[in-house]
């Protein structure tokens, strides 16, 4: 049976043809997997499993009939939808991952992270990272009333925006040594994730003799794109729109 992995689709109600395809996706194809993963940043923003956003909503409930069919589902949170907690995991039959973590795919022991993690080079990033990423930090935005969360995660978009023009490509890659230095922590060779939105598979060779495969998963914002792993291996696809 199949595996599947998709991240970076940016759910939002200003690109509805994502949640489109999305939805068509997952009363589709997504039904023949055995297991899919959501890798992060599967919405724009998410604000708290109380917001009755109804393009959200839409999207909770496909997943909801999706696993109701029997496909396993798993999801890790992004740098967009941190804030996702259990409620959104009962209504969506998601089980929410720690990020990194490792799992095992046909028989090979993969790193899973939604990547960001080790975008090392962006200081700036990852301390706010820190702080958005704390229990207190997020036990105190979601005490705060709807409007007030949603204009700060309107706000934050405008500074991330703003931020990132000024970052080169390189920045806001992931660093090189960062991935080695994980996959050499979780005693693995096969690394996967999303978030810099540059599908691909990158392999090489450690002076010590390992052989490192490294594989991205592409964003949505122009097509679908999932990653398949059979019993023939990994192998990235995009969806037409």
């Amino acid at each position: 049976m199949t595996t599947a992995f998709i991240s970076d689709l940016h759910v939002d109600a200003s690109t509805p043809e994502i949640a489109q395809q999305l939805a068509e996706f997952l009363s589709g194809r997504a039904r023949e997997f055995q297991t899919l993963y959501v890798l992060g940043d599967l919405f724009e923003a998410w604000i708290g499993d109380d917001d009755p956003n109804p393009h959200f909503a839409a999207v909770q409930d496909a997943f909801g009939e999706l696993t109701k069919t029997g496909v396993q589902g798993f999801f890790m949170h992004g740098n967009r939808d941190f804030l996702i907690g259990e409620q959104f995991a009962e209504r969506t039959g998601l089980k929410i991952l720690n990020d990194p973590v490792v799992h095992q795919i046909y028989e090979t022991t993969v790193l899973l992270s939604h990547g960001d993690l080790y975008c090392t080079d962006d200081t700036e990033y990852q301390a706010v990272r820190r702080t958005v990423r704390s229990p207190e930090w997020q036990a105190q935005v979601l005490a705060l009333p709807l409007d007030a969360r949603r204009q700060m995660a309107g706000q934050a978009r405008s500074e991330s925006a703003t931020a990132n023009a000024a970052k080169s490509d390189e920045i806001m890659d992931v660093n090189p040594d960062a991935i080695v230095a994980a996959m050499r922590e979780h005693s693995v060779t096969h690394m996967l994730h999303g978030h810099t939105h540059r599908p691909a598979i990158h392999e090489w060779s450690t002076p010590a003799g390992d052989h490192l495969r490294r594989m991205v998963l592409g964003d949505w914002y122009t097509q679908g794109s999932v990653g398949i792993w059979d019993e023939a291996g990994f192998r990235l696809e995009t969806l037409a729109r």
